[in-house]
């Protein structure tokens, strides 16, 4: 029996209170800062072969482009991002972004979730909570694009057998062994993950801009996934079973749903110290365009704790070059509360040292949501305001004023 509206939507919206463990003017297409330019020391990366190291060599012209600009831009710049800041708020107070509210600029990097469009309780009707998350979501997404801002979608998809949970501890035994593999080829619930894919590949193939231009996404499914709280953490399934979802799950839709405006992200959280262990879960190259680390533990934790998570991002940082994709910190933060608070110098030194030591480049960071109780990225008037403001201010920091045309190359 499928667990009550009530307990549902508890546990969905759970997902904004902890991490996963006027507006700016339109978009003109004008570019704000120096356009994206060649790195004469590696040149391996052209307007003219960037389709093949991609995932989807068939992907829109503004899907290239924006994989090649965040490549390029990744040597000197990063985007700064954060998850729902279009629709969650620091004690609800909606309006503006909370970064907005901080810096006077929104972010450069939009997140969204897929969570609820995929409920199995969405049915596409008017009056239904999730369909009205998923229109809402959609208007979002092309709020940021219209602003030249990117999208990034997340995937907290529930289990199969119940469609209630993500989290592997509200699951049953039988559940948490078996629901992974149940939705692989031949396995007892393909056919029902096929139908989430379905969802997934309708919106992404109507989600257009005003320019009437499918909008690029990038798109990671199956995040954190080496730790044990969510139902495709490591316990739950092998290696090599999760290599056959990742690759099932984009040749379903770039193969089949003829979805070509996505890049891929893949995006473990903090355990993996070595190539060997990053890579031990890894689809391919030709099902990956992002490669990315999740991270809130390291940055709370010190100097040792900055200088950890520096190190790892060095690691997925210089993956990224040899195998000519995109580099990210896909999720971070330190959710500040009434009962907690924050840690001094947290963003203009220890996110910024731990993006930018050793010679890391990375494209984004995201910040997780804001919501009533609690926030990781502080509006205006909170103690680590400036600390923030001090940090979007770095040379290497972009906020939608000084965001490039990200799909459009520039030669």
């Amino acid at each position: 029996m499928k667990m009550n509206f009530i307990k549902i939507a508890a546990i969905a919206i759970s997902i904004s209170f902890t991490n996963c463990s006027s507006s700016d003017s339109g978009y003109t297409g004008i570019t704000t800062t120096d356009p994206v330019t060649e790195d004469p020391t590696e040149e391996v990366l052209t307007p003219e072969n960037v389709r093949s190291y991609m995932a989807d060599p068939n992907a829109t012209e503004e899907t290239v482009a924006l994989f090649y600009n965040l490549k390029k831009l990744q040597k000197t710049k990063y985007l700064v991002g954060q998850q729902d800041a279009f629709s969650s708020f620091y004690n609800d107070v909606a309006g503006e972004s909370d970064i907005k509210k901080a810096t006077g600029h929104d972010p450069a990097l939009l997140g969204s979730d897929f969570m609820f469009i995929t409920d199995d309780q969405n049915n596409n009707e008017a009056s239904n909570w999730f369909y009205q998350q998923e229109l809402q979501i959609a208007a979002d997404a092309i709020e940021a694009y219209d602003k030249g801002m990117v999208n990034i979608f997340a995937w907290h998809l529930r289990e199969p057998y119940e469609g209630v949970t993500f989290y592997a501890d509200d699951m049953t035994d039988f559940q948490k062994q078996n629901a992974f593999a149940s939705i692989l080829p031949n396995g007892e619930n393909h056919e029902y993950y096929k139908s989430k894919l379905d969802k997934v590949a309708d919106v992404l193939n109507n989600l257009k801009g005003t320019d009437d231009k499918l909008i690029p996404v990038i798109f990671r499914p199956w995040h954190e996934f080496d730790g044990n709280w969510f139902w495709w953490g490591a316990n739950y399934c092998t290696p090599q079973q999760y290599k056959e979802a990742w690759q099932f799950t984009v040749e379903y839709l770039r193969d089949t749903k003829n979805v070509h405006n996505v890049l891929y992200a893949f995006s473990p959280d903090r355990t993996y110290t070595t190539d060997a262990q990053y890579l031990s879960r890894y689809p391919g190259d030709e099902y990956i365009d992002v490669l990315g680390m999740d991270n809130y533990g390291d940055l709370a934790n010190g100097t040792d704790g900055v200088t950890a998570a520096n190190n790892k991002l060095k690691m997925v940082s210089d993956l990224a070059k040899e195998k000519v994709k995109i580099a990210a910190m896909t999720e971070t933060g330190y959710r500040v509360t009434t009962s907690t608070s924050p840690i001094d110098g947290f963003f203009a030194n220890n996110i910024y040292k731990s993006m930018t030591d050793n010679n890391v480049e990375l494209a984004f960071v995201m910040f997780w949501s804001n919501n009533q109780d609690g926030y990781y990225v502080p509006p205006a008037g909170q103690p680590n305001t400036q600390d923030f403001i001090d940090f979007t201010t770095k040379t290497e920091s972009l906020l939608v004023n000084t965001l490039p045309n990200m799909y459009t190359i520039s030669e």
